[in-house]
């Protein structure tokens, strides 16, 4: 009798609180709707030159001999303020001769088969471009196995703006940049892969079943009504003629062409009709097709422009809306009543 009202007022509890996040969440909802603001997000920069020294200070902190690193970072404070003296007099003297460091500026895209980071990316590329000069340089991490034409268009659409305002772009693929991966790849000035980078694979691919003998087994009659010639091809539901597989292949065959054409417009040393068979390579065998122009890690590369650049990291934060906000709290609140609902059970003791 004990367990069974120990049990009940734990589950009345339970049932209270939940009921109570689902009227907070229900009716800030509502009022999300009332109340849009049109704001999308905002940008973050992070300048990894910072975060690198901060790292090394770190690790010299521990490693080093107590005094020595005192000596040097007396010494390193003279340096910096030597440095900034002379500056100074110089910013008078003779203004217009003042010499600063170059900029890299280093995006990221990581692609599913929509490319849905193209949203994030056109907010980056549009900011950056605000201040670059031709001075500067745009760093883009890049990993994607390809997905939807159109929207790896895009997304290379996005990247040739650069090109447009004379800034030098590189691009570094660390896994892979396949199909509409390398379409966009491509477009930069410089391809970087990691060795074992999967790179390439510069074809068309569309599969879609087909349940018309289902339907007929099963007297299901399937209709579909257009106008033009060529409105639908191909059906899931319906019955294929080999006319329909023919305009169906020959769609892709035209894709397959703008692509190869796309490829040879900014990769010009590259053999297309060699590399334009499907097929993929590892970063070194990309070397071999030209398919890139050096073998090196995206963090290798940055380490080394951290000597003679600012390095600075821009991404883009979509805001979430107080609803999505909310849900993730509400799943957060929802997960951990789960949990307490289960321990306490695990921890209740039985008797028969």
């Amino acid at each position: 009798m004990e367990f069974l009202t120990e049990y009940g007022l734990f589950l009345a509890k339970s049932i209270t609180v939940l009921l109570t996040v689902l009227l907070i969440v229900g009716f800030v909802v509502s009022m999300g709707h009332k109340n849009k603001r049109s704001e999308k997000g905002h940008i973050e920069v992070t300048r990894l030159n910072d975060q690198y020294e901060a790292t090394q200070d770190a690790l010299k902190d521990v490693v080093m001999d107590s005094e020595l690193r005192k000596q040097e970072l007396k010494a390193h404070e003279k340096e910096e303020k030597a440095e900034a003296k002379s500056r100074k007099k110089a910013a008078k003297k003779h203004p217009e001769d003042i010499k600063t460091k170059p900029r890299v500026f280093v995006l990221n895209f990581d692609g599913d088969i929509k490319a849905s980071a193209v949203d994030n990316l056109r907010e980056e590329i549009s900011t950056v471009l605000s201040i670059a000069t031709a001075q500067d340089e745009i760093l883009l991490r890049l990993e994607s196995g390809g997905g939807m034409v159109h929207s790896y268009g895009l997304a290379s659409s996005q990247l040739d703006r650069i090109k447009k305002k004379g800034i030098p772009l590189t691009v570094c693929v660390d896994k892979v940049a396949a199909s509409g991966g390398y379409m966009m790849a491509c477009v930069a000035d410089k391809i970087l892969a990691a060795p074992f980078a999967v790179m390439g694979s510069i074809g068309v691919v569309a599969q879609l079943p087909n349940f018309h003998r289902l339907l007929k087994k099963n007297y299901v009659d399937f209709e579909m009504l257009t106008a033009g010639e060529y409105k639908r091809t191909l059906t899931m539901f319906g019955e294929n003629t080999d006319k329909d597989r023919e305009k169906f292949v020959e769609d892709l065959e035209d894709t397959h062409t703008l692509f190869k054409d796309f490829v040879s417009e900014h990769r010009t040393g590259v053999d297309i009709e060699q590399v334009a068979t499907g097929d993929v390579w590892f970063g070194r065998r990309a070397l071999e097709q030209k398919l890139v122009d050096e073998l090196m890690t995206s963090d290798e590369y940055i380490h080394n422009r951290l000597e003679t650049a600012d390095v600075f990291e821009v991404e883009f934060i979509f805001k979430k809306s107080i609803q999505e906000k909310l849900g993730i709290a509400a799943q957060g609140a929802a997960d951990r009543l789960l949990l307490t609902w289960l321990t306490r059970l695990q921890s209740m003791r039985f008797f028969s």
